[in-house]
């Protein structure tokens, strides 16, 4: 079965013509010469621009490229390509990472579609991964039709559960990457004095859990990429000039990376 966009505007399925994606109702969406497309209506935007900025997502990519998270990346490409699957959404997939990857993995006849809401993060995905197809629009009310993709990638983002389960066929799986318990411990001890760890995450509704792992590896990281780090995580507004002061008295540091990569299957 392959998956269609939808109209973000009338829900109709969109077709593609002249690098134009246009419903029954002539809403029409021109695909942007990177090769994604803009399905989230200026009507329908929360803010001048919406998700992830400029610097936010150059931050993302400078850390990405130092491969500390190469082994989170890897696990996620080895799981999807042993699935039986034709269609995957990697639901908020930022400038293309994980997205990239799975795509790699797979046959050349699966769909593999990325959505995010950053324009900025999207129109970087697209340029360098022309083998995805990549939208903006939002996680919420996702831009495809009900019922015809094989697997959900979440990694970080907002789960909104029953917009989840409309877009799985029946049995569909959902693969969710939330924070293992002590996830970027090191750094969060320069911000608070009572570091707490993370709480593995709910089961969502209208889902049962299949399995759920956890990998975590402590790894040295230069200064200088932690920066990024932080830029690209809920920390940048915590850390202040004292704690970048304090950073900077060594070149390295240590830092955990855990994570809880949790399946779940469409009940």
């Amino acid at each position: 079965m392959t998956l269609h966009y939808r109209c973000p505007i009338c829900s109709a399925p969109l077709t593609e013509q002249n690098k134009t994606l246009r419903c029954e109702h002539n809403h029409q969406f021109d695909v942007a010469k990177e090769g994604y497309v803009n399905l989230l209506p200026v009507q329908f935007k929360n803010s001048r621009q919406p998700g992830d900025n400029l610097d936010m997502v150059q931050a993302r990519r400078a850390f990405f490229a130092t491969e500390h998270y190469q082994f989170l990346q890897a696990h996620l490409a080895h799981t999807i390509s042993a699935m039986p699957c034709e269609s995957v959404i990697d639901m908020g997939c930022g400038e293309g990472f994980y997205t990239q990857a799975i795509a790699s993995a797979l046959p050349e006849s699966s769909q593999v579609f990325g959505v995010d809401i950053s324009k900025p993060a999207i129109r970087y995905a697209a340029k360098r991964y022309p083998q995805v197809r990549f939208s903006v629009a939002s996680i919420k009310d996702a831009p495809f039709l009900a019922g015809q993709a094989d697997v959900l990638l979440s990694v970080f983002a907002p789960v909104f559960a029953e917009e989840m389960a409309r877009l799985l066929k029946p049995e569909g799986q959902l693969l969710v990457v939330s924070p293992g318990p002590k996830h970027l411990y090191e750094l969060k001890q320069h911000i608070y004095d009572d570091v707490r760890l993370h709480d593995a995450p709910d089961c969502p509704s209208g889902f049962v859990e299949v399995e759920q792992l956890h990998l975590e590896q402590t790894q040295q990281v230069a200064t200088e990429v932690i920066k990024h780090l932080i830029k690209m995580t809920p920390f940048a507004w915590k850390f202040k000039e004292s704690h970048y002061q304090t950073l900077e008295q060594a070149p390295n540091h240590q830092v955990t990376f855990s994570f809880l990569v949790t399946r779940y299957q469409k009940s």
